[in-house]
């Protein structure tokens, strides 16, 4: 078999055609409907005071120009760098801010420079004032705001350095820990204009298996640019007064930076050299040193070498996670691999959890072992406990402790179920942020707090849940009821008995409300209007149905404004694959039918006001254990959306002899073997999908066996082997910056020079300068023309078969 799929390979790639001449066209515009809605007007994120008594309310820039995106970048380590900025490139930003009281609902709109870019602000810790950054032409500046007069001021601390690591946090109310651009630093290194030589690298025969990772250096010239842009001078800043700098230590490229409780420890780690060209900067080697506050080394805990000889689904060796108690002054903790980082030994504790207190002179001590690879701890606020979660990796399963970390008492389970479980799931514990930034479970005596999604037959139904720590059992505070959608923000009193929601429903645009625990008439806090009213005539309703071999499936169904029951539409189908090791888990409900309809970006759902039925979030579960999940993909995927056509068509919304199937990322890669594999469709548009496996040759998505030793699945899997079969008209979108890993751009390239070659009909449309996600308005917009044009050109009013 192995013989034949490799024989099948190289005639492939021997009867590639070249690329027809590309054009260059300018950006298109949808239809007018469509830019109606595009145009409707941002709705605020929302961010509640550590002091409880007000809401910030920032709107973001929904949509940045295409000058934005196409701004100069830098790719450099896996981050992508303005250098004009030293920032993030195509970093999201604000354009308005406002505060309002949660007593009154006043509010108080705060006036910002003008052409402001600013980050989500961070609230102090006592919630009097907030700190945000604003992006200007040549730099990043610091601001400081106040929460009673909403007054700003912008602090002398020098430019922000927010290329990498965390540019700007509170260590306590008057207080800011920043990452700033070096004094004197000159210019960045210039491109040398005739190579020294050639660019080499070289493996001593260690196995070193890795993910096909975009943005990596690329040569001794991007060292010395990743060295100028991502070194910062770590700095205190008193934001009282004139705004006095400190300086912290010698300038480094801080990857992380966390204060001790008693703010007179800082947990530094820094990478250093000798970087990867195959690796982002996460693997880089890194040295984790506690400093004092004026930046000696007051303990070295660990300098990790480069990261490249992690097993596939394995961890580092040497220590990680390391963290501050957050229940003691100053108190390390870390975690260790008792089986070499690697999945596959057998050993009867994966993990160990370390412990060492100030003035860390003495021995480490161990906190706790785990069964499996430790995933998760959760400080509680006020007793010495902690919840530490693991997980099985074969089984996909999680488990929960409550673990006493004076050790006077055994760890006691409380949760335990599958990764996957949607219905049982008993939600997350509700945080709060500490004043140097790490964040507490909320704990109120014996009960924490718990909010999760309520997944269930009928869709989700969020709730809020108190947890007893004694009794291990919980008790409902709120649960949505059917027919809205209304989710926990945060808490507004320590014991639980008030809290902010936000509600919406069908024709209800989501509002932020008041509520207490003995009920009552919720206090509406914010009166957001319907900025698309159109939309509101779109039918919506949640799909249950069966596929052939008795899974339970679902989809959610939008038909047309002006639909008239009983008529038979042309209908595009929207998904993304998942894999899930048993049936139980597969056939759980996600989503909501009660949710306020609103559409943005490239979205599929726009289709709806073309004329088309949309069945979105179509579920394709592939099912099987680990090792062999996938070895049935393409056939399950077909199983999948044949059952999703069948429910269609016997609701009589859907013309089964007219419908198109779409995905963006692994929905791509999807779209394009149901193609090659099914005559179900008439057309197909896969955005940013990767379509050749053997570029992805160390695993992708949860598939962990390499190419190697599953060339048969590799293969089959991969639309790209199968062009000749695909007759099925294939519209490829694919941002030339692809970010994400394994979807470089050279995959639909390449699919389109297959397709073609072989006589199908496709068209390719690379997208200048975005990345995995697409942002700039002229980009969305052009990527809907295209979907609309090409779903009316080959699906919408053709013949039946």
């Amino acid at each position: 078999m192995r013989k034949q799929v490799l024989s099948r390979l190289a005639v492939i790639l021997t009867v590639l055609a070249p690329l027809a001449r590309a054009q260059e066209t300018p950006y298109m515009k949808p239809p007018q409907a469509i830019l109606d809605i595009l145009n409707a007007p941002e709705l605020p994120q929302v961010s509640v005071s550590p002091a409880r008594d007000m809401i910030l309310m920032s709107t973001q820039l929904r949509y940045p120009p295409i000058a934005d995106v196409a701004a100069p970048m830098l790719r450099l380590a896996g981050s992508r760098i303005d250098p004009a900025t030293n920032g993030p490139h195509r970093a999201q930003y604000s354009v308005a801010l406002s505060l309002k009281k949660i007593a009154d609902g006043a509010e108080t709109k705060i006036a910002l420079p003008a052409n402001a870019k600013v980050s989500l602000p961070r609230w102090s810790p006592d919630g009097k004032q907030f700190a945000f950054m604003n992006t200007i032409a040549n730099g990043i500046e610091l601001f400081v705001g106040d929460t009673a007069s909403g007054k700003i001021r912008k602090l002398g601390a020098g430019a922000i350095n927010a290329a990498y690591g965390e540019p700007m946090n509170w260590i306590d109310s008057h207080t800011l820990l920043v990452q700033l651009v070096p004094p004197g630093r000159g210019k960045p290194p210039a491109e040398p204009l005739v190579p020294k030589g050639p660019h080499i690298q070289e493996s001593s025969g260690n196995a070193g298996p890795s993910r096909t990772y975009e943005d990596m250096l690329q040569n001794p010239h991007d060292e010395l640019l990743w060295d100028h842009y991502a070194t910062s001078q770590l700095a205190i800043v008193d934001v009282t007064g004139q705004g006095k700098v400190t300086a912290i230590g010698k300038p480094r490229i801080f990857q992380s930076v966390s204060v001790a409780p008693d703010t007179k420890h800082i947990l530094v780690a820094t990478v250093h050299r000798p970087y990867s060209y195959l690796l982002p900067a996460s693997d880089f080697p890194r040295l984790v040193e506690v400093w004092d506050m004026t930046g000696q080394v007051v303990y070295k805990l660990e300098d990790a070498p480069l990261a490249d000889k992690i097993p596939i689904g394995g961890v580092r060796t040497g220590r990680r996670n390391y963290q501050w108690d957050t229940t003691q002054p100053a108190t390390l903790v870390w975690v260790e691999a008792l089986d070499d980082g690697s999945p596959n030994k057998k050993v009867p504790h994966r993990d160990r959890i370390m412990t060492l207190k100030a003035p860390f002179s003495g021995q480490p001590s161990e906190l706790y072992k785990t069964v499996h690879r430790f995933a998760g701890l959760a400080w509680l606020e006020k007793d010495r406990f902690a919840l530490i979660s693991e997980n099985d990796r074969e089984k996909k399963w999680r488990t929960t402790f409550l673990v006493d970390l004076d050790q006077s008492a055994e760890p006691r389970q409380i949760w335990s179920l599958s990764t996957q479980e949607r219905y049982n799931d008993p939600g997350l514990p509700v945080t709060r942020p500490m004043a140097t930034g790490q964040r507490v479970v909320v704990q109120n005596g014996d009960w924490i707090f718990l909010s999760g999604n309520g997944s269930s037959p009928q869709g989700d139904l969020p709730f809020f849940d108190r947890f007893n720590l004694k009794t291990l059992k919980s008790e409902r505070i709120f649960r949505c009821e059917p027919g809205s959608y209304e989710t926990f923000v945060a808490l507004l009193s320590s014991d639980g008995s008030r809290f902010l929601m936000r509600h919406e429903a069908p024709a209800d645009p989501p509002n932020y409300f008041v509520r207490t625990s003995s009920g009552g008439a919720p206090q509406m806090l914010t009166k957001f209007a319907d900025t698309a009213p159109i939309l509101r005539k779109i039918k919506k309703q949640l799909v249950t149905y069966k596929r052939a071999d008795g899974i339970d499936l679902s989809f959610e169904l939008y038909l047309p404004p002006d639909y008239k029951e009983g008529t038979r539409l042309p209908t595009f189908i929207w998904a993304y694959p998942y894999e899930y090791n048993d049936a139980g888990t597969a056939s759980q409900v996600s989503g909501s039918p009660w949710r306020f309809t609103t559409i943005t970006g490239p979205s599929e759902l726009f289709l709806v006001l073309q004329g088309y039925a949309v069945l979105d979030n179509v579920a394709m579960p592939v099912i099987g254990t680990p090792k062999q999940v996938n070895d049935t993909y393409v056939q399950q995927i077909v199983m999948d959306a044949k059952a999703a056509i069948d429910k269609a068509a016997a609701m009589g919304v859907t013309d089964p002899n007219r419908v198109g199937i779409g995905g963006h990322s692994y929905g791509g890669f999807m779209t394009a073997n149901l193609l090659a594999h099914s005559d179900l469709f008439r057309a197909g548009i896969a955005r940013s999908g990767a379509y050749n496996r053997t570029l992805t040759p160390f695993g992708f998505q949860s598939e962990e066996r390499t190419l190697w030793e599953a060339p048969e699945t590799y293969l089959n899997m991969s639309p790209f082997m199968y062009a000749d079969k695909l007759k099925t008209p294939l519209l490829l979108i694919h941002g030339e910056a692809d970010d994400n890993s394994g979807t470089f751009p050279i995959q639909s390239e390449r699919m389109y020079q297959a397709v073609r070659g072989n006589g199908g009909t496709v068209r390719l449309v690379m997208l200048p300068d975005e990345a995995h996600g697409y942002a700039a308005r002229e980009t969305i917009e052009h990527v809907l023309y295209e979907m609309v044009s090409w779903m009316e050109r080959y699906a919408k009013d053709v013949q039946p078969r």
